[in-house]
């Protein structure tokens, strides 16, 4: 989704930074794709090369800076728990002073999303930590590969639900490129770019 955002932002507003402070999801990360990135005019800000797949919350000094130049659009990707809010709020004195959105992607087939009272919670702790508040829910319900129009459907059906007890709206639902479906809320199709070696 960060990668994608990225994409899109370039096209619109020229200049784009991707930051990748996600250290939760080791094998799926936007840093993976950096050349790839730059080659489409997208500044990336990873750690330096010899720490750039380590597992540890590192924030290149320049991920403030690029906050705070008016001139960038900027998409950050971080991990969705406590340790994401936590490197998140690390940050929290650049982005509280620019125009931000704070979207939290929901997937009703992760673990620990089963209803929308620990989804309350988790958003209520996420806040807390971060420091940082949540504009937009983003329906992201998928099965990887394995994802279908009954699956998005049902994110949908879930999301509203949530929408509801947490007084947030959901912003769209992402669908990637090789599904057809109708959906209720605006779609935000996606190309996939990381792959395992079970694909």
């Amino acid at each position: 989704m960060a990668i994608n955002t990225a994409l899109r932002m370039r096209e619109i507003h020229g200049k784009v930074s991707l930051a990748d402070i996600d250290t939760i999801s080791p094998y799926f990360r936007s840093r993976d794709e950096k050349s790839f990135l730059e080659a489409r005019g997208i500044d990336v800000l990873v750690p330096p090369n010899a720490m750039m797949f380590a597992d540890l919350p590192i924030i290149v000094p320049q991920v403030g800076g690029y906050i705070e130049n008016p001139a960038f659009r900027n998409v950050i990707d971080v991990g969705g728990n406590d340790d994401g809010a936590t490197v998140l709020g690390s940050l929290n004195r650049f982005i509280k002073k620019s125009d931000y959105a704070g979207l939290l992607m929901i997937n009703k087939f992760r673990p620990f999303a089963e209803d929308a009272e620990r989804i309350g919670h988790q958003i209520e702790q996420l806040t807390r930590k971060s420091r940082i508040r949540v504009d937009y829910l983003i329906n992201n319900s998928n099965l990887s590969y394995e994802t279908d129009a009954q699956t998005i459907n049902e994110g949908e059906e879930y999301i509203r639900v949530i929408s509801e007890v947490v007084k947030i709206p959901v912003l769209c639902t992402v669908v990637p490129d090789f599904i057809n479906v109708d959906t209720s809320y605006e779609q935000f199709r996606i190309k996939r770019f990381m792959t395992t070696a079970f694909q």
